[in-house]
This record gives structure tokens, sequence and C-alpha cells, in this order.
């Protein structure tokens, strides 16, 4: 399964794309998930490209490649600093214009989600922040994101919730096929309670309305 990284991140070296990189790692690392990745998406190296797409309304030929990646992953790796209490705009932007060229390009797809930012004060931005943009754009966030303030790096905390986070998301990305097979014998089950259910259902009149009394009727249990 094929796990694509988005940081945010401005400087070099940078804390974002630090915490991206150890989830990564953990993900990466789950035993028998089968997880690899195969893409780190450096989006301040896309800021002109992506500005354009804004004007021209289409992307240039590294942003269309890092769109291609994002649009085929199995799952998504999300990191942003926080600027004034939020994402940073080009991290938003990035999204942005991903689903002007494909509004459908992160719909159902697992996406963990994480932030950085120089005090812990800020960590509710996952929340009101991320999920809600994430959830807006139809993905599947994960149930636990991953903030680390200056003072987390070292402490203990962070490693736990890297890899709770990390293990959720290649549960959901292996999901589907985790689902088990219905069995014949669960088909033939579910196959004779519908049958009973069409004969108990109680009979339409002429023009097809069935009493709403009738309707009440058939769903009291017998006796």
């Amino acid at each position: 399964m094929r796990l694509v990284v988005v940081s945010a991140g401005l400087g070099v070296p940078s804390s974002t794309r630090l915490l991206a990189d150890r989830l990564a790692t953990a993900t990466a690392g789950r035993s028998g998930a089968g997880v690899r990745v195969v893409e780190v998406v450096e989006v301040r190296e896309l800021a002109v490209e992506i500005a354009h797409t804004f004007t021209n309304g289409f992307p240039g030929r590294n942003l269309s490649a890092a769109f291609d990646a994002v649009a085929g992953a199995d799952g998504l790796i999300v990191v942003t600093p926080v600027f004034s209490a939020s994402y940073s705009g080009l991290f938003k932007s990035f999204f942005d214009a991903l689903s002007v060229t494909d509004a459908d390009a992160l719909a159902g797809k697992p996406v963990l989600i994480g932030a950085t930012g120089g005090t812990a004060r800020h960590s509710l931005v996952l929340e009101h922040a991320l999920r809600p943009l994430f959830a807006y754009l139809k993905a599947v966030v994960v149930p636990t994101g991953v903030y680390a303030a200056s003072e987390d790096w070292g402490a203990e905390g962070l490693d736990g919730r890297i890899e709770r986070a990390a293990g959720e998301l290649a549960a959901l990305m292996g999901g589907l096929s985790a689902v088990p097979a219905q069995t014949a014998g669960q088909a033939a089950e579910q196959t004779a309670g519908q049958a009973a259910e069409r004969a108990a259902a109680p009979a339409a009149s002429a023009d097809g309305v069935v009493p709403f009394e009738e309707r009440l009727a058939a769903l009291r249990p017998a006796g």
C-alpha cells in the first residue's frame, strides 16, 4: 500500500518535516501492514506553481506530479506548521489547488493529520482547523491527530501519540482488504430472512398504498 506524505514546513531543517518523517516511519513499520512511503511532497518547493494554478487554472509539471501522487496514494500523512492559530496559508493553498483540479482526489482516502507549533496552546488546531478541512474534502481522518510543540521534542508522550496515530492509519489503509467475505451459510441465512420479511409484509391496496396501521402491525413481535 502506497503512503504519501505532505509536509508544509518552511525551514531547513524543519520540525514539521521531522514530525512527518516520524509519522511515516511509524506507519511503514507496522508489522504486517505492507505500507511503504512512495513520496514526500515538500509544499514549499511548489509555492510558485501553486500560485500560478489559481491564476492560470492548471497546475505546472511538478505540482501536477505531486497531485498525481496524492490522488494515487492509499493513505496520506499531512503536517503543517501553525500560523495565527490555524494551518499555514501555503498548506491550505496546496489542497485548495488540488480540489480545483480534482474535487474528489481525497474522497474516501485515509488521512493522518499533524501540526507543529511553538506552544501547546495551539494543539486544538487539529480539531478546529485540520479535521474539518479534510472532512470537507471527503477524506477519512484517523481518530488520533498528532501535535508537537517545541517542548514535546524529547519529552514523554509524543512517541506514544505517534505510534497510536500510525497504527490507526495503517489499520484504515488495510481496512478494506481485512473485511471478511460473507460465507455461504451467512448468505443463505440472509436470503431466508429477507424472504420471511417479504412474506410478513402487509399487502398493498389496489392503488399501491399500505395503510400505516398495517405497517405498524407487521412490525409487532408475534404472540
